[in-house]
């Protein structure tokens, strides 16, 4: 059976960076690092009544380090502090996109990426409203953040999901399971006569 025998901090910040000391079945000792810094969620909030979509963009260095790109857009999501998953949820939409949700959907829990980081996700889909839209959004401002909401009809969405443009695995993780939950959502209503 392989079992980690042992770890060791090598680095605490905003997250922590283990290394693990593995032993595999046939006796021989393997190091894994392992990026720790606990639960996250993820919310894609939309409107059914107008097909849209809200989203964040903002700068993440790794992925300004890996290929240049300035921003990346995301569905709301961030790390749970000392709260309840779905208390999160809600913080994260205030906080992020100035949205105040009445309901979640739990998609379920997934790793992110489990060959490297403890992070597991909970995943929501959530309606809203026009009036549910109380604050500006942006993060918080200690955070650094530098967000900017982002409406976008959902068929524009699921265009950009067919061209390879939603980037970010778990935005296209939520934005796909609203399709297959919800069709009808993404197709451009007829205008009204």
């Amino acid at each position: 059976m392989t079992k980690i025998t042992d770890t060791e901090t090598v680095f605490e910040g905003f997250s922590r960076l283990l290394i693990a000391r593995v032993e595999l079945p046939d006796g021989q000792t393997i190091r894994r690092e392992i990026e720790d810094h606990g639960r996250a969620v993820c919310v894609l909030p939309y409107d059914p009544e107008r097909r849209t979509a809200i989203l964040v963009r903002q700068f993440r260095a790794p992925a300004a380090l890996a290929d240049g790109r300035e921003h990346v857009l995301e569905a709301v999501a961030g790390s749970v502090e000392d709260e309840d998953i779905d208390a999160c949820a809600y913080r994260e939409a205030m906080e992020e996109a100035g949205l105040k949700l009445r309901a979640l959907e739990h998609l379920g829990t997934a790793w992110s990426m489990p060959g490297i980081s403890t992070e597991q996700m909970d995943l929501y889909l959530a309606a809203y409203s026009e009036a549910d839209r109380v604050g500006l959004g942006g993060g918080v401002a200690d955070e650094h953040e530098g967000i900017t909401v982002i409406e976008l009809p959902l068929a524009e969405l699921a265009a950009m999901a067919d061209a390879g443009q939603i980037i970010d695995m778990k935005t296209l993780a939520v934005v796909q399971t609203l399709r297959l939950r919800k069709p009808e959502l993404f197709v451009t209503p007829p205008p009204p006569s």
